[in-house]
């Protein structure tokens, strides 16, 4: 083989390493959540035409969903409904929390990565979670969003603090669920499972909720008081992972709660794909509230002028 040849051998060895890695992370690439940048987030008449209350979004604890990230969408609603966003990447405290009339926190973790070693350790300082804990018995308001395993775990200790208990497993019910896939849970009018109250009936017949998805998540028991927003059935069950062949049942759980909490009020959310809009893989399939047929889109909206104080109880 002459220098030629041999450049030429070496230039083509270099092309397929690089096609051969190329290959190997592609499905990785396309088969990742992203926000769906696509999905309408605007609001015909915002609830806050100025000077909408000031709501603080949580990245100071590992979390999977951020403002500019998988929860964009999320962010970009609220938004344009009058509220104003701002990321925090600082500990809780009584000084930071202090301007805020919202809190958001979405899938906090107890280590940088969900599959890291300690990532479903609690995600929060017992001091921070004493701050808010105070701070919404002063008149503050939180939505507490954590998935199934291991998020459940890194948000157990922060939910608790509000007597709300968190399975920190997957929810599944084959009776209530998109056909072949029993974790992607129905929430209806028709099936029951859809409770009253001022967030599911709205301000009007035109927020009223009628049918809600989830993208598999975990189930909540409030305490006395609380009320289940996203019930579950009697045939509901609850994994340690989602293909384990033990399981326990969920009945009488739920998959959302809300409570008041000293002047104060709470949102405990055991799912959190349906809060926001992404999509997945090369064919672009839709996760969340751009998934059609369903009232998610309103329910954020609810959830928000619930814990803003716009919704009261009759």
């Amino acid at each position: 083989m002459n220098a030629e040849d041999a450049d030429q051998s070496i230039s083509m060895k270099l092309i397929l390493g690089i096609f051969a890695l190329v290959a190997l992370w592609a499905p990785m690439a396309v088969g990742q959540q992203m926000p769906d940048l696509e999905f309408n987030v605007s609001v015909e008449n915002p609830a806050y035409r100025r000077e909408g209350p000031r709501v603080m979004f949580d990245e100071a604890h590992h979390n999977f969903h951020t403002t500019d990230g998988r929860y964009k969408p999320f962010v970009d609603l609220i938004s344009n409904d009058g509220y104003r966003v701002i990321r925090n990447r600082q500990p809780f405290s009584k000084t930071t929390l202090s301007s805020y009339k919202i809190l958001v926190i979405a899938d906090a973790l107890g280590a940088e990565e969900d599959d890291d070693e300690g990532a479903d350790k609690s995600a929060f300082a017992d001091d921070e979670i004493q701050a808010v804990q105070d701070w919404v018995k002063g008149g503050g308001a939180l939505l507490l969003v954590a998935d199934h395993a291991p998020f459940g775990g890194a948000a157990a200790e922060l939910a608790k603090s509000f007597g709300v208990e968190m399975s920190k497993s997957y929810t599944l019910d084959p009776k209530n669920s998109e056909a072949g896939n029993p974790s992607l849970l129905i929430f209806s009018r028709e099936n029951k499972l859809l409770a009253n109250h001022p967030i599911t009936e709205g301000r009007g017949d035109k927020e009223r909720l009628n049918l809600l998805r989830s993208f598999t998540g975990q189930s909540l028991k409030g305490p006395e008081g609380s009320a289940g927003i996203l019930l579950l059935s009697d045939t509901a069950t609850d994994r340690p992972t989602y293909d384990s062949p033990t399981s326990v049942s969920a009945a009488g759980r739920a998959q959302a709660v809300a409570l008041k909490f000293g002047k104060g009020r709470v949102l405990v959310q055991g799912e959190a794909a349906m809060l926001s809009a992404q999509i997945s893989g090369a064919d672009k399939h839709t996760i969340g509230m751009n998934v059609p047929g369903s009232d998610d889109r309103q329910y954020v909206l609810n959830v928000l002028h619930w814990l803003s104080g716009l919704l009261r109880e009759k």
